[in-house]
């Protein structure tokens, strides 16, 4: 791994954290009645989508585990389509799909 994808690696995890805090406590309900909440949970999965697209093509080939485009594809569309985008998918993002990013990038990260 080079050490522009190690950085970025770390920026992800860096964002993956202020997800865990900004949704700390929340359940569904909550969530969905808190737009400021809604708002930054989405503002970092663009930043993590956009962090995504700047990985070497050969470190996301290596680790072709991990859904890199469809995590792009996530910040494209929270960031072009937010008024129509379902918060319900994003929570589900946030509490299933968030949590895997992190154990394996962790993992990513310990075997190098």
């Amino acid at each position: 791994m080079n050490n522009r994808d190690f950085q970025i690696i770390k920026k992800i995890l860096s964002e993956i954290v202020v997800i865990e805090e900004i949704i700390e406590g929340y359940n569904l309900e909550e969530f969905l009645n808190d737009e400021k909440t809604k708002r930054a949970s989405c503002m970092t999965l663009i930043n993590i989508g956009e962090l995504v697209k700047n990985l070497t093509d050969e470190f996301k080939e290596t680790y072709s585990n991990i859904p890199w485009r469809g995590i792009a594809g996530m910040r494209d569309i929270t960031a072009h389509k937010y008024q129509t985008l379902k918060m319900g998918d994003v929570w589900f993002t946030l509490q299933n799909e968030i949590p895997t990013l992190k154990d394996k990038l962790i993992q990513i990260l310990d075997n190098i």
